[in-house]
C-alpha cells in the first residue's frame, strides 16, 4: 500500500503528467458529455472554448486568477457575440475586425496577464467565424464557448489549489537547468584548441544562453512576485525566493570574466591549468542540472564530492605556477581571482539548502525585495499604451500588420466565397509573429504539420468510423496539441488539425473539410509572409544603434552601482539587483536582435560580421563588470577609488558620447605590475579592481569603433528607406 502511495506522490511531482491529466479531463468532458446528452454538435464550440482558454491560461495567485478568469469569460462572450451580430454586414464587420485586432494586441502592453487574455479573445473571434452558422440563437455559440472555457478554468483552478506552488517550483527548476547550460557554454572558453573563429562562436553561444537564462529569471520573478503579494511569505514561496537570489548570484559570478580568454589560451596552451578550470565549470554545470532535478522531484540536493579534491588540485597547480615565476604575475593574479570566484559558486551550491539560506528577516516586507512591474493605476495604463502608439514600437507594428492581414483575408473570403475560408484567418493569426525570422519558421512548420495532420486525420475518419473511437482520438489530439505546442510546433499543428477534422466530422463534413483545410492553410501562410515582409517590415524600423546604446547605457549604470559599493560597502539590495537585471536584459535584447537581423533579407554580410563581433565584445564588457560586482567590497585605497571614478567617466564618454578616453589599458597594466612588485597580500582586493579596469579599457576602443560603424551604417540605411 505504501509503495502505491509513494508512486502516486511521485506521479504528482511530474508536472507534464499532471498537466496532461488536466487536459484529458477537460477534453473528455467536452467530447463525451454532449455524446451522453445526444447532441454531439455541442462538442465543437465546447472544445474550441477549452482550446482558447488553454492558450490564454496564466499562472497567478488565487484571487487574481479568479479575476483573470472572469475577465477572460467576459471578453470571450463579447467577442463571440460581436462576431454574430456584425457577420451579416461585411463593411461593419471589416471595421470591427481592424479596431478589435489592434485594440486586443495593444492591450498586451499593459502586462503579461492582459496579453494572454487578449490573445485568447483574438482566437475566439476566429473560432466564432468558423461556427457562426452552427446555431440559430445569437447567444448559443458565445455561451457554449464560454462554457468550454469555464470548464477548463474550473479544472485549472482545482489543480492550482491542490498544488499552489507547483508553477514556481517548475520555473525555479528551469532557472537552475538554464544556469547549467550557461556554465556548460562558459566552459568552452577554456578550450586550449580554441581558434579566433571558434572563440567568437563560443561567445555568441554564451551570449544567447545568457539571453535564455535572463528570460527565465524574468518569468521566475513574475511568478514569485504575484505569490509574495498574496500569501505574505508562505514557507515554500520564501524558500523559492532564496533559491532565486542564489541563482542570480551564481549567474553574476559565472558570467564574470577576469581575463582575456583568447590570450589566456595562447599563454597556457601547454599547461594543465585550463583543463582544471574547464573541468570545474563542467562539474558546476552538472551540479546545477542536479539541483534542477532535485527541485523538480522534491528531493534533497546532494553536493558532488568531487569538488573538494578538484579545487584542492587546482589550487596546488596555481601555487606552482606562481612559484615558478615563468608567467607574468598579472595572469597568475587573474587566475587566482577566477579560482576564488569559482569557490564562491561552489559555496553557494553546497549551502543552497541549509537553514541560513532559506531564512528571511521576518521584520521586512518580502514583496519589497522584488521590483513590482504591475500597473499602478489609470495613469500608468495611459502611459504604457501611449508608449506603443508609434511605428517604432514592435507591438504597434505587429498590431497593424496582423489587423491588415486579417482584413485582406476577410476580403478574400468574401469575394471568392471559398469553402471554410475562415481557416485562412485562423492560420494567419497563429503564424504571424512580431519578427520576420519567427514568422518564417512558423510558416514552414505550419504547412508541414497541417499536411501530416490531414493525412492522419483522413485515415482516422476512414478507418475509425465510430463516434466513440473518434471522440477518444479527439481527446488524445487535444492533449498532444497542448503538450507539444511550445516544443514541437509542426507536430502540435498536426494534432490540432486532426482535432479540427474530427470536430467537423461531427457535423458530417469531416471528409469534405480536409482539402480546404490544406488550401486555406497555404493561403493563410502566404498572407502572413506578405504581412511580415511588406507591412511595417522590422528591418525598416529597427535601430540597431538604439538597442546597442541602451545596452551600453545599462552596463554603465551597472558599473556605476558596483563602484558605489566599492566605496560604501557590499549591498545586495533592490537597487543593485535592478540595475544588474537591466544590464543583462539589454544584453539579451542585443543578442536576440542581432541573431534575428542576421536572417533578414537586407542584412549585409559585412554588417553581419561586425554585428556578431559587437555582440561578443558587448557581452565581454558585461562579464568584466560582473567580475567587479562579484568581488565588490569596501576598499580604503583612495588611489584605486579615484581610478574607478576616472575609468567610469572615460568608459561612459567613449561608449555613449564617442569621446576618446585619456586612460589606456597599458597605463593600467603598468599600475598593476607596480602594485604586484610590492607583493602586498593586503593589496589583493585593489589588484582585482585594477585588473578588471584594465580589461575593460583594453576593449574600449574596439567596442566604440564597432558601435559607431554599425550605428552609422544602419541609420544611413534607415534614412534611405524612409525616404523611399
Amino acid at each position: 500500500m505504501n509503495s502505491w502511495l509513494i508512486r502516486l506522490r511521485k506521479a504528482t511531482y511530474n508536472t507534464t503528467f499532471m498537466y496532461n491529466i488536466r487536459m484529458i479531463i477537460a477534453f473528455s468532458g467536452t467530447a463525451f458529455v454532449p455524446y451522453l446528452l445526444g447532441n454531439q454538435l455541442l462538442t465543437i464550440p465546447l472544445t474550441l472554448g477549452v482550446v482558447a482558454a488553454g492558450l490564454s491560461d496564466i499562472d497567478d495567485r488565487f484571487s487574481v486568477r479568479i479575476m483573470n478568469l472572469i475577465y477572460t469569460y467576459i471578453g470571450f462572450f463579447i467577442t463571440a457575440s460581436s462576431i454574430y451580430f456584425l457577420f451579416p454586414y461585411p463593411i461593419l464587420f471589416a471595421l470591427g475586425l481592424i479596431v478589435s485586432c489592434i485594440g486586443w494586441i495593444l492591450l498586451g502592453s499593459l502586462g503579461r496577464r492582459y496579453a494572454t487574455i487578449s490573445y485568447g479573445c483574438l482566437v475566439i473571434s476566429v473560432y466564432s467565424m468558423l461556427g457562426v452558422e452552427l446555431f440559430d440563437n445569437w447567444y448559443s455559440q458565445p455561451l457554449l464557448l464560454v462554457t468550454g472555457a469555464a470548464w477548463y478554468g474550473l479544472i485549472s483552478t482545482i489543480s492550482f489549489l491542490l498544488f499552489p506552488v507547483r508553477q514556481v517550483q517548475d520555473k525555479l527548476s528551469q532557472c537552475y537547468s538554464s544556469l547549467g547550460d550557461f556554465l556548460f557554454a562558459k566552459s568552452n572558453l577554456f578550450d586550449v584548441d580554441m581558434t579566433p573563429n571558434s572563440y567568437q562562436q563560443s561567445m555568441i553561444e554564451l551570449s544567447l544562453e545568457n539571453g535564455k537564462l535572463v528570460g527565465i529569471f524574468n518569468e521566475m520573478k513574475t511568478a514569485l512576485l504575484t505569490r509574495l503579494k498574496g500569501d505574505r511569505g508562505q514557507k515554500d514561496t520564501r524558500r523559492s525566493l532564496q533559491y532565486y537570489f542564489v541563482a542570480q548570484d551564481i549567474h553574476e559570478r559565472a558570467d564574470s570574466a577576469h581575463i582575456d580568454y583568447q590570450k589566456l589560451v595562447k599563454i597556457f596552451e601547454h599547461s594543465d591549468i585550463l583543463f582544471r578550470f574547464q573541468r570545474i565549470l563542467f562539474i558546476q554545470a552538472k551540479a546545477c542540472k542536479d539541483l534542477s532535478y532535485s527541485i523538480l522531484h522534491r528531493e534533497a540536493y546532494q553536493h558532488n564530492k568531487r569538488f573538494k579534491p578538484t579545487f584542492a588540485n587546482l589550487k596546488l597547480s596555481l601555487e606552482k605556477l606562481r612559484a615558478e615565476q615563468q608567467y607574468d604575475q598579472v595572469w597568475i593574479n587573474a587566475l587566482f581571482s577566477l579560482y576564488q570566484n569559482l569557490k564562491s559558486i561552489d559555496a553557494q551550491l553546497r549551502n543552497v539548502e541549509t537553514e541560513r539560506y532559506i531564512k528571511l528577516d521576518k521584520t521586512k516586507h518580502i514583496e519589497n525585495q522584488l521590483k513590482d512591474d504591475d500597473l499602478k493605476g489609470w495613469d500608468d495604463v495611459v502611459i504604457r499604451i501611449k508608449q506603443h502608439l508609434t511605428p517604432e514600437s514592435v507591438l504597434f507594428r505587429h498590431a497593424i500588420r496582423v489587423s491588415i492581414v486579417l482584413l485582406i483575408g476577410y476580403i478574400f473570403v468574401q469575394v471568392t466565397q471559398i469553402e471554410y475560408g475562415y481557416w485562412i484567418l485562423l492560420t494567419a493569426l497563429f503564424v504571424s509573429q512580431p519578427n520576420f525570422n519567427a514568422t518564417k519558421r512558423r510558416l514552414r512548420l505550419r504547412i508541414v504539420g497541417t499536411l501530416v495532420g490531414i493525412i492522419l486525420g483522413y485515415a482516422i475518419l476512414y478507418f475509425i468510423p465510430s463516434i466513440e473511437g473518434q471522440l477518444l482520438l479527439l481527446v488524445l489530439s487535444g492533449v498532444l496539441f497542448f503538450e507539444l505546442r511550445s516544443k514541437q510546433y509542426a507536430q502540435a499543428t498536426a494534432f490540432i488539425t486532426i482535432l479540427a477534422l474530427i470536430n467537423f466530422n461531427l457535423d458530417g463534413m469531416g471528409f469534405d473539410a480536409a482539402l480546404p483545410r490544406m488550401i486555406n492553410t497555404l493561403i493563410g501562410c502566404a498572407l502572413a509572409w506578405f504581412g511580415v515582409s511588406f507591412i511595417f517590415p522590422d528591418w525598416k524600423f529597427r535601430r540597431l544603434s538604439r538597442t546597442m546604446k541602451r545596452s551600453l547605457s545599462a552596463q554603465i549604470d551597472y558599473l556605476a552601482e558596483v563602484i558605489e559599493q566599492y566605496k560604501y560597502g557590499r549591498n545586495h539590495g533592490l537597487k543593485y539587483r535592478v540595475v544588474r537585471r537591466a544590464a543583462h536584459n539589454n544584453d539579451a535584447e542585443v543578442a536576440s536582435l542581432i541573431s534575428t537581423l542576421a536572417t533578414e533579407p537586407d542584412f549585409d554580410p559585412t554588417q553581419k560580421s561586425l554585428a556578431f563581433e559587437f555582440l561578443c565584445l558587448n557581452h565581454t564588457l558585461l562579464s568584466y563588470i560582473a567580475a567587479l560586482g562579484a568581488h565588490r567590497e569596501k576598499i580604503q585605497d583612495q588611489e584605486v577609488l579615484n581610478l574607478l571614478d576616472l575609468a567610469l567617466e572615460d568608459i561612459q564618454g567613449s561608449l555613449l558620447k564617442d569621446e576618446v578616453p585619456d586612460l589606456t589599458a597599458q597605463n593600467m597594466l603598468n599600475t598593476i605590475r607596480q602594485r604586484l612588485s610590492q607583493n602586498n597580500e593586503d593589496d589583493q582586493k585593489s589588484l582585482i579592481v585594477l585588473q578588471q579596469l584594465s580589461l575593460m579599457l583594453s576593449i574600449l576602443k574596439q567596442l566604440s569603433r564597432l558601435k559607431q560603424s554599425l550605428s552609422h551604417d544602419r541609420d544611413d540605411k534607415a534614412t534611405e528607406l524612409a525616404s523611399l
